[in-house]
């Protein structure tokens, strides 16, 4: 089978832990492989064999995750979306293995110098910032003058690098080394194997942050904290070690689950999230949704210190510090020096993605 799929960046994060459930489930019994147009994603997967669409053997499955629909009201994460649909169209009994998607690194991936090592000759720990987001989600967008007051608070403890996808929206933060549209998939992925934790909305980067294999210095789980407010239920889309900061239940709006509704204000760019009904409504100053202006930057702020009060992580050295100050390392905004990593080859009718993060 050849499973298809043109949603976003965690979306298909989820449906390559429906592809691993697969086998896990029916080990043996099927020959798959994948059409995305985060083909990236799929690199050195164990579970895919390359099939030709055009084999009459072969049977194209078009993935989708209905299952959202009853997100607000049946005890289910959105790793089961994919799940409970392959089950459906399959007539399988498929069942999750795991609480996270299925991102594979090479060895060669594995073994690589972290970012900081091949930048300052030494492995300093750093976090990575998602300060914005798609146009076609605007109320998942938190305050960027909120985001900068988080990265001050902890001037000369963490170094911060900024990811976020070109053509999207990520407005530039200041004390941070500034990754905005600089990396492939495949080096935003590696970046997450080296990241010591993220900061983000709800967006792809979380469910990286989940997926992603740990390095092996770190701890058994990789920090992240998710500045959620109303829009999803926690329960869909929050992970057990992550710090999800939601407003589900504090608002009439979002009193019994995720609003889900898209835009804070019309983008006048003739998408069906233009229409009333999918426009929030309560919107604080014409910016924010009330349920993200509920959220502040010391709540942020004292969620990631939760981190580093515990012991899961530590702030930088005396002597690390001296060392990003010497090498310009805040000013620095240069592309990251990973090398390239070949990807997997696959014919296919949906177009690679190109974008960059």
């Amino acid at each position: 089978m050849i499973f298809t799929g043109r949603q976003a960046l965690g979306d298909i994060v989820m449906l390559t832990a429906a592809v691993r459930d697969l086998h896990r489930s029916y080990p043996g019994r099927y020959v798959t492989d994948v059409r995305s147009a985060f083909s990236d994603l799929w690199d050195h997967n164990p579970h895919l064999t390359a099939l030709a669409e055009e084999d009459p053997t072969v049977r194209t499955v078009e993935c989708h995750y209905p299952l959202v629909k009853y997100a607000n009201f049946w005890p289910y994460h959105f790793l089961h979306g994919f799940i409970h649909f392959l089950n459906r169209e399959l007539r399988l009994a498929i069942r999750p293995w795991e609480y996270r998607g299925d991102i594979h690194l090479s060895v060669e991936e594995q073994s690589a110098p972290s970012w900081t090592e091949e930048r300052w000759g030494r492995p300093i720990p750093y976090w990575l910032v998602n300060a914005g987001g798609k146009l076609d989600f605007t109320t998942k967008w938190w305050d960027p003058a909120r985001y900068q007051e988080v990265i001050d608070a902890f001037d000369g403890r963490i170094l911060f690098l900024q990811v976020g996808q070109a053509s999207h929206h990520h407005p530039a933060l200041r004390n941070v080394v500034d990754l905005r549209g600089k990396t492939t998939l495949r080096e935003l992925i590696c970046l997450v194997h080296g990241a010591q934790g993220a900061v983000c909305p709800i967006t792809g980067l979380m469910h990286l942050a989940a997926a992603v294999p740990l390095r092996g210095e770190q701890p058994a789980s990789r920090p992240c904290v998710v500045i959620a407010g109303g829009l999803e239920p926690p329960h869909w889309e929050s992970y057990p070690h992550h710090q999800f900061i939601h407003t589900v239940g504090m608002l009439p709006c979002c009193s019994i689950g995720g609003c889900w509704r898209p835009r804070v204000m019309p983008v006048g760019d003739g998408d069906a999230r233009d229409l009333p009904e999918n426009l929030c409504v309560n919107v604080v100053g014409g910016k924010l949704p009330r349920c993200m202006d509920m959220i502040t930057s010391a709540e942020v702020v004292r969620r990631i210190e939760g981190y580093f009060a515990g012991g899961a992580c530590r702030y930088l050295t005396q002597e690390e510090r001296l060392a990003l100050s010497e090498g310009g390392g805040r000013e620095w905004t240069g592309a990251i020096g990973l090398k390239k990593m070949q990807c997997r080859e696959l014919p296919s009718s949906i177009a690679r993605q190109s974008a960059r993060f």
